[in-house]
């Protein structure tokens, strides 16, 4: 059933491709940079749709990580956003679903906890550059649901006739400590999680770069410490 749901991920993403803005292949290097980090370097491809339209604009991404034996896929993840246009008001309504599968070592599956997000969205451009930005309420759909805000910047920028290009986000948000209603823990925690790119554009369709996630508090060993993980990449836009 997994290896089934992890095939399906795969065909729902290179079907995507076909009508999407871009995809990217990230060599991910964090076991090297970081021996607390189990799971080895692995390849992630990554495809990104970007769409606007009279009604207002549609965000969508794609992860997928081979990071299992011989190169299997080892997870699977998406979002997918929608702000709605009310006229000419410069706020727009934001809604937002995150989820997806993970597999382990052993072979088991599991899901990764659903997030709903709720608020309001405003875009607007400085010195030449593109920004967006939201505030919104959002639910972690742990065992024990967690009520929570997100706050999300993200940006876009071209450079040198169009040959460099800046782009990624920023988000912080809040969790319940404990996911399971166990009482084992308390109180709310603080999650940071970045990941700004840089590319060259070789041609118009062609790009080499990379991505630095920068994370706090999210899926990664130490609580409380900020790692810095960097990508080698290559994108092709549609």
């Amino acid at each position: 059933m997994l290896k089934k749901i992890f095939c399906e991920a795969t065909f729902i993403l290179f079907s995507l491709i076909v009508y999407g803005q871009n995809v990217q292949l990230h060599a991910d290097f964090r076991h090297s940079l970081y021996s607390e980090i189990p799971s080895p370097n692995f390849v992630t491809a990554t495809y990104e749709l970007f769409k606007p339209d009279k009604w207002g604009t549609t965000f969508l991404f794609v992860d997928l990580d081979f990071n299992r034996e011989n190169g299997n896929i080892g997870l699977a993840y998406t979002e997918i956003a929608r702000d709605f246009r009310i006229c000419n008001f410069p706020v727009m309504p934001h809604i937002e679903y995150n989820g997806g599968l993970v597999r382990s070592k052993d072979g088991a599956g599991f899901p990764i906890s659903n997030a709903y997000l709720a608020g309001a969205s405003y875009s607007f451009g400085c010195a030449g550059a593109q920004f967006n930005t939201y505030l919104a309420y959002k639910l972690n759909a742990f065992e024990k649901n967690s009520h929570d805000a997100q706050w999300t910047v993200s940006w876009n920028a071209s450079f040198l006739n169009n040959r460099i290009s800046l782009s990624g986000f920023l988000d912080i948000w809040t969790e319940n400590r404990d996911r399971t209603g166990s009482g084992i823990a308390s109180g709310k925690k603080l999650v940071l999680l970045a990941e700004p790119q840089f590319w060259y554009n070789i041609t118009e369709n062609l790009a080499v770069g990379s991505e630095i996630e920068i994370s706090d508090n999210f899926a990664l060993p130490t609580e409380g410490k900020v790692y810095f993980l960097p990508t080698v990449a290559a994108k092709w836009t549609f």
